[in-house]
Protein backbone atom coordinates (compact mmCIF):
# COMPACT_ATOMS: atom_id res chain seq x y z
CA UNK A 1 0.00 0.00 0.00
CA UNK A 2 1.10 3.47 -1.00
CA UNK A 3 1.59 6.11 1.58
CA UNK A 4 -0.46 9.27 0.76
CA UNK A 5 1.50 12.04 -0.63
CA UNK A 6 1.87 15.04 1.81
CA UNK A 7 1.82 19.07 1.33
CA UNK A 8 5.72 19.32 -0.31
CA UNK A 9 6.08 16.10 -1.86
CA UNK A 10 2.58 17.49 -3.96
CA UNK A 11 4.57 21.12 -4.49
CA UNK A 12 7.74 19.35 -5.70
CA UNK A 13 5.99 17.31 -8.18
CA UNK A 14 4.03 20.18 -9.78
CA UNK A 15 6.83 22.37 -9.72
CA UNK A 16 9.13 20.32 -11.41
CA UNK A 17 6.23 19.46 -14.10
CA UNK A 18 5.45 23.25 -14.72
CA UNK A 19 9.33 24.04 -15.31
CA UNK A 20 9.72 21.17 -17.40
CA UNK A 21 6.81 21.58 -19.62
CA UNK A 22 7.09 25.46 -19.96
CA UNK A 23 11.10 25.25 -20.74
CA UNK A 24 10.42 22.21 -23.62
CA UNK A 25 7.03 24.97 -24.86
CA UNK A 26 9.23 27.85 -24.81
CA UNK A 27 12.04 25.50 -27.71
CA UNK A 28 14.61 25.04 -24.78
CA UNK A 29 15.26 21.54 -24.80
CA UNK A 30 18.36 20.06 -22.39
CA UNK A 31 19.39 17.78 -25.18
CA UNK A 32 19.84 20.34 -27.73
CA UNK A 33 21.81 23.30 -24.78
CA UNK A 34 23.82 20.06 -24.09
CA UNK A 35 25.19 19.82 -26.96
CA UNK A 36 26.00 22.90 -28.22
CA UNK A 37 29.53 23.21 -27.90
CA UNK A 38 30.83 27.17 -27.17
CA UNK A 39 34.05 28.71 -27.85
CA UNK A 40 36.68 28.82 -25.13
CA UNK A 41 36.78 33.19 -24.74
CA UNK A 42 40.56 33.16 -24.80
CA UNK A 43 41.22 30.98 -27.91
CA UNK A 44 42.21 34.08 -30.16
CA UNK A 45 43.38 36.28 -27.32
CA UNK A 46 47.27 37.53 -27.32
CA UNK A 47 48.89 36.75 -23.41
CA UNK A 48 50.68 39.13 -22.38
CA UNK A 49 52.43 38.77 -18.75
CA UNK A 50 52.86 41.99 -16.33
CA UNK A 51 52.56 42.92 -13.15
CA UNK A 52 50.24 44.32 -10.62
CA UNK A 53 50.08 48.51 -10.20
CA UNK A 54 48.40 48.69 -6.67
CA UNK A 55 51.13 47.79 -4.07
CA UNK A 56 54.59 46.84 -2.92
CA UNK A 57 53.67 43.16 -3.52
CA UNK A 58 54.43 43.12 -7.21
CA UNK A 59 52.25 40.00 -7.76
CA UNK A 60 51.85 39.04 -11.43
CA UNK A 61 49.40 39.26 -13.65
CA UNK A 62 48.39 37.85 -17.03
CA UNK A 63 46.65 39.94 -19.32
CA UNK A 64 44.76 38.87 -22.26
CA UNK A 65 43.98 40.89 -25.43
CA UNK A 66 41.80 40.28 -28.07
CA UNK A 67 42.74 42.06 -31.71
CA UNK A 68 44.56 40.90 -34.75
CA UNK A 69 46.95 43.61 -34.98
CA UNK A 70 46.52 44.72 -37.71
CA UNK A 71 47.45 47.84 -38.90
CA UNK A 72 45.20 50.87 -37.53
CA UNK A 73 43.76 48.08 -34.92
CA UNK A 74 43.85 49.03 -31.36
CA UNK A 75 43.59 45.36 -29.29
CA UNK A 76 41.18 45.13 -25.91
CA UNK A 77 42.23 43.69 -22.71
CA UNK A 78 39.29 41.38 -22.28
CA UNK A 79 40.66 39.69 -19.74
CA UNK A 80 42.93 39.93 -16.88
CA UNK A 81 44.14 36.88 -14.10
CA UNK A 82 46.84 35.79 -11.78
CA UNK A 83 49.77 34.02 -13.27
CA UNK A 84 50.16 30.59 -11.81
CA UNK A 85 53.93 30.87 -12.67
CA UNK A 86 54.97 34.06 -11.03
CA UNK A 87 56.68 33.04 -7.75
CA UNK A 88 55.32 36.13 -5.73
CA UNK A 89 51.56 35.29 -5.91
CA UNK A 90 51.54 31.55 -7.77
CA UNK A 91 48.12 32.81 -9.60
CA UNK A 92 45.89 34.13 -6.82
CA UNK A 93 45.27 38.25 -6.97
CA UNK A 94 43.77 40.25 -3.71
CA UNK A 95 40.24 41.61 -4.71
CA UNK A 96 42.36 45.13 -5.65
CA UNK A 97 44.11 43.12 -8.53
CA UNK A 98 41.18 41.14 -9.06
CA UNK A 99 39.59 44.12 -10.44
CA UNK A 100 42.39 45.14 -12.32
CA UNK A 101 40.11 45.15 -15.33
CA UNK A 102 37.72 47.84 -14.47
CA UNK A 103 40.67 49.90 -13.68
CA UNK A 104 41.84 49.44 -17.14
CA UNK A 105 38.81 50.28 -18.76
CA UNK A 106 37.74 53.27 -16.16
CA UNK A 107 35.94 55.87 -18.28
CA UNK A 108 38.04 58.21 -15.42
CA UNK A 109 41.39 56.58 -15.88
CA UNK A 110 43.64 59.16 -17.17
CA UNK A 111 45.52 58.42 -20.47
CA UNK A 112 47.82 61.38 -20.36
CA UNK A 113 49.86 63.50 -18.21
CA UNK A 114 48.12 66.68 -16.74
CA UNK A 115 49.05 69.65 -15.05
CA UNK A 116 47.16 72.45 -13.05
CA UNK A 117 49.14 75.80 -13.52
CA UNK A 118 50.04 78.21 -10.57
CA UNK A 119 46.54 79.96 -10.02
CA UNK A 120 44.72 77.69 -11.61
CA UNK A 121 42.01 75.90 -10.57
CA UNK A 122 41.70 73.59 -13.46
CA UNK A 123 43.45 70.95 -15.14
CA UNK A 124 44.66 70.71 -18.85
CA UNK A 125 46.24 67.81 -20.53
CA UNK A 126 49.75 68.09 -22.12
CA UNK A 127 51.96 65.51 -24.15
CA UNK A 128 54.15 62.83 -22.41
CA UNK A 129 57.72 65.40 -24.45
CA UNK A 130 56.17 68.17 -22.54
CA UNK A 131 55.89 66.36 -19.25
CA UNK A 132 59.17 64.87 -19.05
CA UNK A 133 60.79 68.24 -20.39
CA UNK A 134 58.94 70.13 -17.81
CA UNK A 135 60.26 68.06 -15.27
CA UNK A 136 63.87 68.07 -16.51
CA UNK A 137 63.57 71.58 -16.37
CA UNK A 138 62.60 71.88 -13.02
CA UNK A 139 65.03 69.34 -11.82
CA UNK A 140 68.34 70.84 -13.26
CA UNK A 141 67.24 74.23 -11.65
CA UNK A 142 67.00 72.95 -8.59
CA UNK A 143 70.22 70.85 -8.29
CA UNK A 144 71.95 73.91 -9.70
CA UNK A 145 70.77 76.60 -7.07
CA UNK A 146 71.13 73.50 -4.78
CA UNK A 147 74.13 71.42 -5.34
CA UNK A 148 76.75 71.12 -2.32
CA UNK A 149 80.04 70.69 -4.18
CA UNK A 150 82.07 70.14 -0.74
CA UNK A 151 81.15 70.67 2.72
CA UNK A 152 82.50 73.14 5.74
CA UNK A 153 85.28 70.94 6.42
CA UNK A 154 86.41 71.26 2.11
CA UNK A 155 85.65 67.62 1.75
CA UNK A 156 83.60 66.34 -1.57
CA UNK A 157 80.44 65.26 -1.03
CA UNK A 158 78.76 66.37 -4.18
CA UNK A 159 75.05 66.26 -2.89
CA UNK A 160 71.92 67.41 -3.98
CA UNK A 161 69.38 67.23 -0.67
CA UNK A 162 66.50 69.57 -1.93
CA UNK A 163 65.30 66.37 -4.10
CA UNK A 164 64.26 63.07 -3.43
CA UNK A 165 63.44 60.09 -5.49
CA UNK A 166 60.60 57.66 -4.81
CA UNK A 167 61.38 54.40 -6.55
CA UNK A 168 58.41 52.06 -7.99
CA UNK A 169 58.34 48.65 -5.49
CA UNK A 170 56.56 46.84 -9.02
CA UNK A 171 59.78 46.88 -11.04
CA UNK A 172 62.28 44.45 -11.75
CA UNK A 173 66.01 44.42 -9.55
CA UNK A 174 67.48 44.98 -12.12
CA UNK A 175 65.60 48.41 -13.10
CA UNK A 176 65.24 49.47 -9.41
CA UNK A 177 69.68 49.26 -9.16
CA UNK A 178 69.78 51.34 -12.60
CA UNK A 179 67.62 54.08 -11.25
CA UNK A 180 69.26 54.31 -7.73
CA UNK A 181 72.49 54.14 -10.05
CA UNK A 182 71.34 57.25 -11.89
CA UNK A 183 69.68 59.28 -8.97
CA UNK A 184 72.96 59.00 -7.14
CA UNK A 185 74.51 60.15 -10.01
CA UNK A 186 72.71 63.37 -9.76
CA UNK A 187 73.87 63.53 -6.14
CA UNK A 188 70.53 62.40 -4.48
CA UNK A 189 71.30 61.55 -1.32
CA UNK A 190 66.78 60.95 -0.31
CA UNK A 191 65.85 58.01 -2.06
CA UNK A 192 63.34 55.81 -0.69
CA UNK A 193 61.25 52.63 -2.26
CA UNK A 194 56.92 52.16 -2.53
CA UNK A 195 57.41 48.90 -0.37
CA UNK A 196 58.25 50.39 2.47
CA UNK A 197 55.63 53.07 2.73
Amino acid sequence: MNAPMNRRQFFRITAAGMGGSSLVGLGMSPGAALAEVRAFKLARTTETRGTCPYCSVSCGVVMYTLGDKSKNVKSRIIHIEGDADHPVNRGTLCPKGAGLLDFVHSPNRLMQPEVREPGSKEWKAISWDEAVTRIAKRMKADRDANFVEKNDKGVTVNRWATTAMLMSSAASNETGYLSVKAARALGMVALDTQARI
